[in-house]
């Protein structure tokens, strides 16, 4: 299966984040701590290049911490900066403008040299829809300077944000790529609400995520949704649809008849996954 995915605006903000490169100093890339590589657009390296680049992993305090700190050393082992955040909370977000510093610092020691007083160190915060980078800015801002929203597509425009005496950012619509060519990656998207339910069965979606919920966080699922008799692996759809109907039944979720309303059911797990009420989850883990 083969996920097509570009909507016009995104088409027009990669045009518009490669014009406005030369006035950055810094990228700071953002990605959703419960899906790190899934939330990475493999098209930024290419449209920023060699720009110094701080890796944010954002919604931190909804991943698994266990496996926040795997993702931070796997990260760091291919020469990355990166940071731990969470743009709801303000956890981490302080310690912003401090790596940047470090990340510029030839660059601030040139101007000194010189005799001139640096001036505010140009961002460029980039990352896929629904990865918080408006809440991002708005945090660092300390006031309401971009548009927020729990769905894909909020962000439109550009705009410069400062937030401080050391920092300017600029936002940008969040860019998804072409297609994904791996179905986990679109599965794990539309979950996580990246991309929008309509291009993808939200039952589907569930289905997979139980999969990965029995394998890797069988006690939070039995004990949220107590379920009894929980198989020890779901090996395939067929396995994950039952385990759906038991969520279904446990939740009123019955249509006509009193058969199970999947595409209700799927709700209520993706909701429950996504505000944190099934713990902190982490949908992906490294490959060492």
């Amino acid at each position: 299966m083969t996920i097509q995915w570009f909507p016009g605006h995104m088409t027009r903000a990669k045009r518009q984040i490669q014009d406005k490169l030369k006035l950055i100093d810094v990228v700071l890339e953002l990605i959703d701590a419960r899906v790190p590589i899934s939330s990475r657009n493999p098209m930024i390296d290419e449209i920023v290049g060699p720009k110094p680049r701080l890796i944010l992993l954002n919604k931190s305090d909804l991943a698994d911490p266990a496996q926040n700190a795997r993702w931070l050393d796997w990260f760091r082992s291919f020469g990355h900066e990166v940071l731990a955040i969470d743009a709801n909370t303000g956890t981490g977000t302080k310690d912003i403008s401090g790596r940047v510093k470090v990340l510029l610092k030839e660059k601030i020691d040139r101007q000194i040299a010189k005799g001139m007083k640096p001036r505010p160190s140009r961002a460029l915060i980039v990352g896929i829809p629904n990865v918080g980078k408006s809440t991002l800015i708005n945090r660092l801002a300390g006031r309401t300077a971009a548009i927020t929203g729990d769905r894909p597509g909020v962000t439109k425009g550009q705009q410069w944000i400062r937030t401080g005496a050391d920092l300017e950012l600029l936002d940008t619509p969040g860019i998804l790529w072409p297609k994904f060519e791996d179905p986990e990656v679109g599965f794990r998207l539309a979950a996580t609400g990246a991309i929008k339910e309509e291009i993808l069965h939200v039952d589907e979606v569930a289905c997979f995520i139980l999969r990965w919920l029995a394998a890797e966080y069988r006690d939070t699922l039995t004990e949220r949704y107590g379920l009894s008799d929980l198989p020890a692996e779901l090996p395939d759809i067929a396995s994950a649809a039952e385990v759906l109907e038991q969520i279904g039944r446990k939740r009123g979720c019955l249509a006509g008849g009193g058969h199970v309303d999947y595409t209700k059911a799927a709700g209520v797990l993706l909701r429950d996954l996504r505000s944190g009420k099934l713990g902190r989850i982490t949908l992906e883990a490294p490959i060492i």
